[in-house]
């Protein structure tokens, strides 16, 4: 019996920790509260053992070799693939190995883009986006001669679906946005959003990146048309992300990077292309990372993403609470259907120096504009500090963000 098919219950927070080695270490003479998982999350032991294990006992290329170590490989190869559309309720032959979201994205746009995109046509966007999904819409929009179109959010940081209907054309052809933001932690109604695009004959990409550590995703209740998600915001390792697509679409989408693995014939004349998933993974794929992703995917689905979402959510709010007692600090984003996302400023304190402040006393966390300038412009501030929670996360993590913020304020008052 697989780890994804044995449930850990009940959610024992000190033993989950204990599996992340990391969260043993000392800064500056403090332990590590390590709360910066939105950008990248720390990695259980069970995610380097894979890595280890692969490397030291069963490494070798994939596809095409006849020898034990090539086959063996190949098939943990293809036992990641499996693993990562079993994540999002997805046909395994539906999912592409990426780099990471941001690589994903890119390459819907290069290659759907630039194949379905004429001048006129329009890309719609919110003001919440990471940067890895406005930019690659932007160049491909300039290149094409159409155009981005961006929908507004509201006070509170949440979606106004009013102004995203009315922003829906006769020129839209495809809606780009986060499952929940990275600065915000909005969970979208991705759904609602998908009904109101189709209606539109307009496709929809998500962004998942940070949904997929923490929420259930299942690609087809969603209803939308690509998704995406990074493999080291999974508690799994860097380098590796996934794309799933629609199998109408995908193969009707040429190649992203030409090389080895992803043809079926090649001569001087002409190319002809492999089969959707191996068409858009050119040379050689990352073995490793993909192992590593394997074995972050078991992880979680051992803990349960609904044990997980319910631990995060109670996080939430008792930090909510207790930053909400902290005079002169604001809370940017407070959706109603929320993350364990809380980006903040304080009155006369720059975001560096609190979280300068803060990581003397062991408490990591995010400052600046995260990779969403424009939503910060929507917000007027430069910059944010961003504590993001994980499934390692405690109650003490918090109350250590909000000690070392109090001496924050001590210190520049």
């Amino acid at each position: 019996m697989s780890a994804a098919q044995t449930k850990l219950a009940p959610y024992d927070i000190a033993r989950i920790r204990s599996d992340f080695p990391i969260l043993a270490a000392s800064m500056h003479g403090q332990p590590l509260a390590y709360l910066d998982s939105a950008s990248s999350a720390q990695k259980p032991r069970a995610v380097t053992d894979a890595m280890t294990h692969l490397f030291e006992n069963d490494y070798a290329n994939v596809h095409r070799g006849v020898y034990q170590l090539s086959a063996t490989s190949t098939r943990l190869y293809d036992e990641a693939r499996q693993a990562a559309a079993r994540l999002i309720s997805a046909a395994t032959d539906e999912v592409i190995f990426t780099r990471n979201t941001t690589e994903a994205i890119n390459l819907v746009a290069a290659s759907w883009g630039r194949r379905n995109l004429a001048p006129g046509d329009e890309v719609l966007l919110t003001e919440m986006e990471h940067h890895s999904n406005i930019v690659p819409w932007q160049l491909v929009c300039e290149e094409r001669g159409a155009r981005v179109v961006v929908a507004p959010v509201d006070d509170r940081g949440e979606l106004i679906l009013e102004e995203f209907e009315k922003l829906l054309g006769d020129r839209t052809r495809l809606v780009a946005l986060a499952h929940v933001s990275n600065v915000l932690g909005t969970i979208n109604p991705v759904r609602t959003v998908c009904d109101l695009a189709h209606a539109r004959d307009a496709l929809v990409l998500v962004d998942g990146a940070q949904a997929a550590p923490r929420l259930p995703v299942d690609v087809n209740a969603l209803g939308c048309d690509f998704y995406a998600y990074s493999g080291h915001k999974l508690y799994g390792p860097n380098g590796v992300g996934v794309l799933w697509g629609r199998g109408e679409i995908l193969d009707a989408m040429p190649p992203f990077l030409g090389g080895g693995g992803m043809i079926e014939t090649v001569t001087f004349e002409k190319s002809t292309y492999a089969p959707v998933p191996d068409r858009f993974e050119a040379g050689t794929p990352d073995v490793g990372c993909a192992v590593g992703l394997r074995a972050a995917i078991d992880y979680v689905e051992a803990l349960g993403l609904e044990e997980i979402a319910r631990h995060e959510e109670a996080l939430l709010e008792y930090g909510t609470a207790l930053l909400e007692e902290i005079p002169g600090l604001h809370i940017i984003g407070k959706a109603q259907e929320k993350t364990g996302v809380l980006s903040f400023t304080v009155d006369g304190i720059h975001p560096h120096d609190i979280g300068t402040v803060l990581d003397r006393e062991g408490v990591a966390i995010r400052v600046g504009h995260h990779c969403a300038q424009p939503l910060m412009d929507r917000f007027g501030v430069p910059a944010t500090a961003r504590a993001s929670l994980g499934l390692y996360n405690d109650r003490e993590d918090l109350d250590r963000l909000v000690s070392g913020i109090r001496s924050a304020i001590e210190i520049f008052a």
